[in-house]
C-alpha cells in the first residue's frame, strides 16, 4: 500500500498564500509523476497542477502563475505554494500519485477555504 498524507490546508484571507505538502510512505517510498487536485462544493474533482521527475510541471490556466508546484530532492514530498489566494480557490485539495496508467494512489485530501 501506499500513503499520501496533506498537509498545509486551513483559513486565509483573500491575497493571502499557504503552501500545501503531500508525503509518501508506504510500499512506494517516491513517487515519480504526482499532482495536485482540488475539488469545490457542487464542482468536478479538477487537475490543478502536476509535476513528472525533476521538474516537468504543468499548471491550470485558472492557477499559472500564482501556484507553483514542487517536490523534496527525495521525490518523497511534493509541494503547492499557493499565492495570491482568491475566494474561487476554496475547495478540498488532494494529493495524487500515479505509478503506471489504471495504478494511482490518492490522499485523504485538505480543506483549503479563502475568506474574509
Amino acid at each position: 500500500q501506499v500513503q499520501l498524507v496533506e498537509s498545509g490546508g486551513g483559513l486565509v484571507q483573500p491575497g493571502g498564500s499557504l503552501r500545501l505538502s503531500c508525503k509518501v510512505s508506504g510500499r512506494y517510498a517516491s513517487l515519480n509523476h504526482m499532482a495536485w487536485y482540488r475539488q469545490a462544493p457542487g464542482k468536478e474533482r479538477e487537475l490543478v497542477a502536476s509535476i513528472v521527475g525533476g521538474g516537468t510541471t504543468n499548471y491550470a490556466d485558472s492557477v499559472r502563475g500564482r501556484f507553483t508546484i514542487s517536490r523534496d530532492k527525495t521525490f518523497s514530498t511534493m509541494y503547492l505554494r499557493m499565492n495570491n489566494l482568491q475566494p474561487e480557490d476554496t475547495a478540498v485539495y488532494y494529493c495524487r500519485g500515479i505509478v503506471a496508467p489504471g495504478v494511482d494512489y490518492w490522499g485523504q485530501g485538505i480543506q483549503v477555504t479563502v475568506s474574509l
